[in-house]
């Protein structure tokens, strides 16, 4: 999807929750679509449950790339959407609803997500995305080989790339603060990669947590005065990214993303991943599953290999960064 030169780089919901099925209804968001090719390939219809956490343009971008592969490949679909509006209850009673479903194959969009779902269906395969360590989640029992009815695809962000992006951005800067879900595993993971990352960029790591969307201003204003903040790619904090960056434009703080989305919502730049191919290598997974009769327990988790610079002139103004020329001759604009 980007044209710019890209660079190479490296539990538990409780399942006790048992909502009704008429709640999941009038609490979530949902849609039924079909993806057809003019050509079907496979001769077989197949129904196919999706259960996002939340909408937001990194998620959204993964399940339409996933749709997508079933679309170039000519396959006839069904998909049922659901939306759990970022309450993990609601995700949780999507993943019961799908048990109880004849459905083929369940896509869970991130992590919350792919725990619910893991949880409660173990008969018919789980594909995940944007999951940051499937391993940490206990989704998985490891990486290389899953174990189960679970695998999927990770959006582990290029820390020690993204981190020297933000010293070309803010050269003299000596801290970096970041936001995150308490709840949300993959965020702890990559604050403790920053964390372990940062040494020899100099840099000492300031942290706030939240629990809910509304506390991202005051958390951002507890953070002190940072030299910068990096956004992780926490489900709760880039759904609510427009209240971080009121903050940081008035205090003058470059914010750094980890995915593009980040940087479309007023980040000045990241060196990420593209979700929507992200989503459409998960997609081209789930066609080997369903047609080719793989095993998700002996599928390893895949990864996005590929990162792209994404620059946002704009945000850049009015946080008071100047970007090098070296950095915006190859990166994509928005």
């Amino acid at each position: 999807m980007f044209s710019s030169r890209t660079s190479r780089a490296l539990a538990g919901i409780t399942a006790a929750v048992a909502l009704t099925l008429t709640a999941c209804s009038s609490g979530s968001g949902s849609s039924s679509s079909d993806a057809s090719g003019s050509d079907n390939a496979g001769g077989e219809s197949y129904s196919i449950g999706i259960n996002q956490l939340v909408q937001h343009p990194a998620l959204d971008a993964a399940t339409a790339g996933f749709k997508e592969a079933f679309d170039e490949a000519g396959v006839d679909v069904t998909f049922d959407e659901q939306n759990a509006n970022g309450e993990q209850s609601t995700a949780l009673t999507i993943a019961q609803q799908f048990a109880n479903s004849n459905k083929d194959l369940v896509l869970a969009v991130a992590t919350p997500a792919a725990q619910a779902t893991a949880q409660n269906i173990t008969t018919l395969p789980v594909l995940f995305t944007a999951v940051t360590d499937a391993e940490s989640a206990d989704l998985v029992e490891s990486n290389d080989a899953p174990g189960g009815n679970v695998t999927g695809t990770s959006d582990a962000a290029p820390i020690d790339a993204q981190l020297e992006l933000l010293k070309q951005l803010v050269p003299d800067a000596k801290s970096v603060g970041i936001v995150y879900a308490s709840g949300e595993v993959n965020s702890q993971v990559q604050v403790d990669a920053v964390k372990e990352a940062s040494g020899p960029f100099d840099l000492e790591v300031k942290t706030q947590t939240v629990t809910t969307v509304n506390e991202i201003q005051q958390a951002v204003e507890a953070l002190g005065d940072v030299d910068a903040i990096y956004v992780p790619t926490d489900n709760m904090v880039v759904s609510g990214i427009a209240s971080l960056i009121q903050i940081a434009e008035q205090k003058q703080i470059p914010v750094i993303g980890a995915e593009a989305g980040t940087v479309e919502g007023g980040a000045v730049a990241t060196l990420g991943i593209d979700y929507r191919e992200l989503g459409r290598q998960t997609g081209e997974m789930a066609l080997r599953i369903l047609q080719d009769g793989a095993d998700p327990a002996t599928m390893p988790v895949e990864t996005a290999t590929e990162f792209s610079y994404i620059i946002n002139e704009d945000a850049a103004t009015r946080q008071g960064v100047t970007i090098p020329a070296e950095i915006l001759s190859e990166a994509e604009t928005v």
